[in-house]
């Protein structure tokens, strides 16, 4: 691990690809077999993106660690996410992470298809000059948080999944220089398939 690896990390917080356990809203417009698929989908995309920025990269498993997936051990590191909620379990990663001794955190989930490299980039750039850099999401929620220290209220009392977390995140961020990036689509449910191609074969007409 090289000394530049060393001052920036990405997180990626993952759940592991099981039939019913992942995209459940998207599910109840796709199916449960489609929306496994396309999220194996999402994460092989996720998967592209992030290798091409050279930083520390670590992912964060939902239930179990898998060893012989898709994230590749000689690239990532593996963890299993800790907490109750999904703030609990992003504050713990960031703790982890600054402990030990990375200077830039970044976190991204693993559902969005329209993340490219350069937004990576120019999150991990604008740390540079900057307390956090956030990707705000069209449905209310961020894609992507980073900070240079631990920032603990933007991980207590939201409702994680809902459309005011980014709201209130930038309210806890106030006090912060924040630099932000360009909105982007999450995909949640069947109607946030539509923009892409890829993906029309999977929405259920009546």
């Amino acid at each position: 691990m090289n000394s530049e690896n060393k001052h920036n990390i990405l997180l990626v917080f993952t759940r592991n690809p099981e039939l019913g356990k992942v995209k459940t809203r998207l599910a109840k417009g796709v199916g449960q077999e489609n929306a496994l698929t396309i999220y194996k989908q999402l994460l092989q995309h996720t998967h592209d993106v992030v290798i091409e920025n050279n930083c520390t990269k670590r992912v964060g498993y939902s239930v179990k660690v898998r060893e012989n997936d898709l994230w590749e051990a000689s690239l990532f590191e593996k963890f299993q996410q800790e907490g109750e909620d999904l703030g609990q379990r992003m504050k713990h990663a960031f703790s982890q992470a600054f402990s030990d001794g990375y200077k830039n955190v970044i976190i991204i989930g693993s559902d969005l298809y329209d993340l490219q490299p350069h937004h990576l980039e120019e999150a991990f750039d604008a740390l540079a000059t900057h307390d956090t850099v956030i990707g705000p999401a069209k449905d209310g929620g961020y894609y992507l948080l980073g900070m240079r220290n631990l920032i603990s209220d933007v991980f207590k009392n939201k409702e994680w999944g809902g459309d005011s977390v980014l709201k209130d995140t930038l309210e806890n961020l106030a006090p912060y220089t924040v630099h932000t990036l360009e909105e982007l689509n999450d995909i949640d449910f069947a109607e946030d398939l539509k923009p892409y191609q890829e993906f029309t074969e999977y929405i259920i007409t009546n």
